[in-house]
């Protein structure tokens, strides 16, 4: 038996803020960082040994990331990879979800935020927000860098690089620190939800979910944090 375990960064500047941010760099709000300290603490008390560990090119990730291997007294190795960045939102990044919910309906907001297949308008490449002008992404090829994505588009970029990189380390533990979306993506993949399932589901930050795979199979999986688990939607 192997674990893989997902863990959504810790509450970001921006989701304090209600603003969509995507692929936009913020950092950690020091309960995002507290967030992320209890994480490792629950990974630890599992007595599991993290083989490989992944990461997002984003911050907040990152940083989520380092707490929890400090937490854990383990300094191996991070892969960074853009193609765990949370979904790029478009025209909407930097907007406060609350003022588009007035100025748009909730229901359309709720499109936006939850649709398999719809994209928001895409960002100007002048924009400050787009990954184009972000330092972070410099290191991107620009033709991959999007300037608006749906989930369905984020499935398929994360789904690709979990086959090619991940899904073969059949013996291996892994931790991965992503976002909302690129978590959502893998969790459709995984548990082979539909395209209605995975618009109710919601992920929990800085909340480990915990895998136990059998033959690449899941015979089994909890969040650590019962207190702040959501409903999984299997099992």
């Amino acid at each position: 038996m192997s674990y893989l375990i997902l863990v959504r960064h810790g509450q970001s500047v921006w989701n304090l803020e209600k603003k969509f941010t995507g692929w936009v760099d913020v950092n950690l709000t020091e309960n995002g960082k507290s967030e992320a300290k209890k994480a490792g603490e629950l990974i630890k008390q599992e007595k599991i040994e993290v083989n490989l560990y992944y990461s997002s090119f984003q911050l907040r990730a990152k940083n989520t990331l380092k707490i929890i291997q400090e937490e854990l007294q383990d300094f191996k190795e991070v892969k960074n990879a853009w193609e765990l960045n949370e979904r790029h939102y478009g025209a909407l990044t930097g907007l406060n979800k609350e003022e588009m919910k007035k100025k748009l309906g909730e229901e359309k907001v709720h499109q936006f935020r939850r649709s398999w297949d719809q994209r928001p308008d895409p960002l100007d490449k002048k924009n400050p927000y787009h990954p184009l002008n972000i330092e972070t992404y410099k290191e991107v090829p620009p033709e991959k860098i999007p300037d608006t994505e749906s989930l369905k588009d984020t499935y398929e970029r994360v789904i690709k690089f979990y086959k090619k990189e991940i899904e073969n380390k059949t013996t291996e533990n892994i931790l991965i620190s992503a976002h909302g979306n690129s978590i959502r993506a893998l969790c459709k993949y995984l548990f082979n939800l539909n395209d209605n399932e995975i618009s109710k589901l919601e992920i929990p930050t800085g909340n480990p979910l915990l895998i136990d795979l059998e033959n690449n199979k899941i015979s089994n999986c909890k969040y650590l944090d019962q207190e702040r688990a959501k409903d999984l939607l299997v099992f």
